[in-house]
């Protein structure tokens, strides 16, 4: 009995120790990025390109919700003059599946030239889309749009690569996977970590316009 209790005891102490390890690095990314994420656009400083992140299309090409409105969020940048051209990076996994050609067909569907659109369909993660974004497409000045739990992760690596880039909330609604998406984002904080202390290289360094 005694031994049980000292299993159940140390397995909680060591649970509790995840839970503030986790919780912790989630303050210590969000306390690093703090003053380099805006919500008025008024206050947001002009930058060269707005970066879109890629996210889930539907079957038919629809953007989902939370990829329209990073769309729609660099659209209101570039209309407000916040930004003057614009790189869309997402996964490009599969000839039936293509997040950066359904980004940039809603974006001239909106009205944006396409001499202004850049695309990378390598950007397969966030690490990867940052990398490339200032390696290999040379982007030095740019706002990065996409949701307020996930911005904190991406300048993170951003800056960690040395690239002085700021970020523009994106919600614009509430999202049903919302949650999930929270939760999944304290696990892939560790990752971000790890990318950034290694100086992973993306899989593939090639810039793959299409």
């Amino acid at each position: 009995m005694k031994r049980l209790k000292k299993i159940i005891l140390a397995s909680v102490i060591g649970l509790i120790l995840i839970i503030f390890v986790v919780l912790g690095l989630e303050a210590t990314f969000q306390r690093q990025t703090a003053g380099l994420i805006y919500k008025d656009i008024s206050r947001i400083p002009t930058s060269e390109t707005v970066i879109i992140l890629g996210a889930s299309v539907h079957a038919d090409g629809k953007l989902s919700p939370i990829l329209q409105d990073r769309v729609d969020t660099a659209i209101r940048l570039y209309e407000s003059g916040k930004v003057k051209n614009f790189l869309v990076t997402g996964d490009h996994r599969s000839d039936d599946y293509n997040e950066v050609a359904a980004m940039v067909k809603y974006l001239e569907e909106k009205g944006i030239e396409k001499n202004l659109i850049t695309s990378d369909h390598a950007g397969l993660d966030t690490y990867d889309s940052m990398y490339r974004a200032g390696k290999l497409f040379g982007i030095k000045s740019a706002t990065v749009v996409t949701q307020a739990f996930h911005l904190p992760r991406t300048l993170f690596i951003a800056s960690n690569l040395g690239f002085e880039y700021n970020g523009f909330v994106a919600d614009q609604r509430h999202y049903q996977t919302e949650y999930r998406l929270k939760q999944r984002e304290k696990l892939a904080n560790f990752k971000a970590l790890w990318e950034v202390l290694l100086k992973k290289k993306p899989r593939t360094l090639q810039a793959r316009l299409k």
